[in-house]
């Protein structure tokens, strides 16, 4: 199993209407939102992002973390797992020359619109049936996006990203360390289907031999 690292630490923090959201929510907020549409992300807050739309200022301080951490070089290979309209590949690419960068994500609406400068590098695609041949992949990365799926389908994709990354790998998921962050956490969550303790992730990754490093989501 790898390490748990905060490669997120420079990413800007939002302050999040938690209280809001747990008063607002709905049954129907939360079967729109899971659909990852253009409601998820362009449309009401109540849905998901309420707008997402590129901004440099949450990617370009992240990235000098990530080249640092598996020494990314000229020609070296980094997928995104969950990349929604590519933003963070777009940064990667721009900040590391010769980076090869590919993107995959679930919803056909992210990737419609996804930034022009890597529409190309980015598919729609399962991150639990990743169209990658074994170990062609330097640095698989995903963010806040594998707790989406029910554990059985977790299960196949971390064991995917085993599959097809050759040097490292790095997740975040949403978790909890104590009742008040559970309880904040549920009352924050729109599409997650699989959350856990901190500890119950780190158990659950050692008995599926994931290797890879990872982090948390706590609101």
């Amino acid at each position: 199993m790898g390490v748990e690292i905060n490669l997120l630490e420079n990413y800007p923090h939002t302050q999040r209407d938690i209280s809001g959201r747990l008063i607002c929510k709905t049954k129907e907020d939360q079967k729109i939102a899971c659909q990852f549409g253009k409601e998820f992300f362009d449309g009401s807050r109540n849905h998901g992002y309420g707008g997402f739309y590129y901004n440099a200022r949450f990617w370009k301080n992240v990235v000098p973390a990530f080249q640092q951490h598996w020494n990314l070089i000229n020609g070296d290979s980094v997928l995104d797992i969950g990349c929604a309209k590519g933003f963070m590949i777009y940064d990667m690419q721009l900040l590391i020359q010769g980076l090869q960068v590919s993107g995959i994500d679930i919803s056909e609406y992210a990737i419609d619109n996804a930034k022009e400068e890597v529409k190309n590098f980015c598919k729609v695609a399962n991150a639990t049936d990743l169209p990658f041949a074994d170990k062609s992949i330097d640095v698989s990365i995903s963010i806040t996006t594998l707790h989406n799926l029910e554990e059985k389908e977790l299960v196949r994709a971390l064991l995917e990203i085993e599959r097809v990354t050759k040097r490292g790998s790095f997740i975040t998921l949403d978790a909890y360390r104590n009742n008040e962050e559970r309880d904040r956490m549920e009352a924050w969550n729109l599409t997650a289907k699989t959350v856990m303790h901190v500890d119950e992730w780190k158990q659950f990754f050692n008995d599926i031999g994931y290797t890879g490093d990872y982090y948390w989501f706590i609101p």
